[in-house]
């Protein structure tokens, strides 16, 4: 990744979805871990982070991903083990997260609230896959089975997690309560 580019990442990204809580944030860091881990051996390769990051839709370029994952990886081992993951995690928050911060701490808050929004819109949009407004069962089903997530693949706990955030319970869910879900898990003290 060219210098341009980094600085064009670094101004495009938000903190918003990232935890307030480190041992909530260490949990969904260990679920990315096992989710990548496809054989289930303690170590991610640079092949299982490739397809997971191909099931997400996005393209790496294998030899820049090698030689960063080759920075945090012990010797003698063919993939990352949970801390090596954590650190490489810590590294790329550093490096795209940190800009971001700051600047926006000097911006104030009313800035940070507008991209928060934007960013809430586009994690919207990710799940709402017809583009009508509202995340049904199987739209978030669809999202979750791409994920390789065991919810995935049972509609009635699908069906569950929507109508525990349903709040005026239409089986689906609107921006407003998806909104108000998100903020709750990410305002959440600890």
């Amino acid at each position: 990744m060219d210098k341009r580019s980094l600085a064009r990442s670094k101004t495009s990204c938000s903190s918003s979805f990232r935890l307030r809580c480190p041992s909530l944030n260490a949990l969904r860091l260990r679920r990315i871990f096992d989710l990548f881990d496809k054989n289930h051996d303690g170590a991610i390769t640079v092949e299982e982070i490739n397809q997971a990051l191909q099931v997400l839709g996005l393209d790496a370029d294998l030899s820049e991903l090698e030689s960063m994952v080759k920075a945090f990886l012990k010797p003698e081992k063919i993939g990352l083990e949970f801390d090596d993951f954590e650190a490489l995690h810590r590294s790329l928050n550093d490096t795209f997260f940190g800009f971001q911060e700051e600047s926006l701490a000097e911006e104030g808050g009313k800035e940070s609230e507008k991209q928060d929004e934007a960013d809430l819109m586009e994690a919207f949009k990710v799940f709402d896959e017809n583009g009508d407004g509202f995340i049904s069962a199987r739209e978030l089903q669809v999202v979750l089975g791409k994920l390789g997530l065991a919810e995935g693949r049972e509609m009635d706990r699908v069906e569950r997690m929507i109508s525990s955030v349903d709040l005026n319970q239409d089986g689906r869910v609107d921006f407003f309560e998806f909104k108000d879900m998100m903020r709750s898990v990410v305002v959440k003290s600890c």
